[in-house]
């Protein structure tokens, strides 16, 4: 069995869902006062005062949930899918994003693809009493690289460490990302595994990067997308061989 890992922003859809829910903002934007309290790798903490300024102005949860259902698919995604749902018995899916759980879930269910997944690793979200939209962070860790709310190579991990215990053994492992804190758990992947960065993206140039500082230091295959078609070609010659 195959375990294949996704990333949800800019890689299952075409957006940053972050970026996207701004829609539903009066006047589709947000001001100035609350784009400047911004600081660079406290993301979850700034989406909190986010959605905190979003409830204040009304938006409801079917106003949030409209967007994120509509939110595209990148380029090939549903082909990849569809493969994937052809082959499901040979892939154990995941999914590892810094988004939010029920943002992730509206998204899904509404492209129909959201059974294809065994676990879902997110920050916690829902609704409060007021109606609000409420946002956490999903754990802490000790990176240095990572955002404070979320190391992506802590999860993956535990949870290969977990599917060990319940004598789950992958025979590879296959990444599918396009950021940064995409690149830190594809770090650990052996030889035997495959990284698909999307091409152009920060995950695609930190691990050419690796390469010319440390050739070889990155082990797994490199696999760079522009479409996700790509990924289910490479993947359905994986399974002939």
């Amino acid at each position: 069995k195959y375990l294949l890992i996704f990333d949800f922003d800019e890689t299952i859809i075409n957006e940053n869902s972050d970026d996207s829910i701004v829609r539903a903002a009066p006047g589709q934007a947000l001001p100035e006062h609350i784009r400047q309290t911004f600081r660079e790798g406290f993301y979850n903490e700034y989406m909190q005062r986010v959605l905190a300024y979003m409830g204040d102005q009304g938006v409801k949860m079917g106003d949030f949930k409209t967007v994120y259902e509509n939110i595209p698919l990148s380029p090939g995604m549903p082909d990849l899918f569809q493969f994937l749902s052809k082959n499901h018995e040979l892939f154990e899916i995941i999914l590892i994003s810094d988004a939010n759980m029920f943002g992730i879930e509206s998204n899904l269910r509404a492209a129909g693809f959201y059974s294809l997944f065994r676990k879902i690793f997110s920050n916690p979200s829902g609704f409060d009493k007021r109606g609000y939209f409420t946002l956490g962070p999903y754990h802490s860790h000790k990176c240095l690289d990572c955002p404070a709310n979320m190391c992506k190579r802590k999860i993956l991990t535990e949870y290969l460490a977990e599917r060990a215990q319940e004598e789950v053994e992958f025979e590879r492992v296959f990444y599918v990302g396009d950021g940064a804190n995409d690149f830190c758990p594809s770090v650990t992947l052996t030889s035997a595994d495959v990284a698909f960065p999307r091409k152009g993206y920060p995950m695609h140039r930190m691990t050419q990067e690796m390469e010319k500082k440390q050739p070889g230091a990155f082990q797994a295959t490199v696999v760079p997308w522009e479409s996700a078609a790509e990924v289910a070609r490479y993947l359905q010659e994986v399974l002939k061989k």
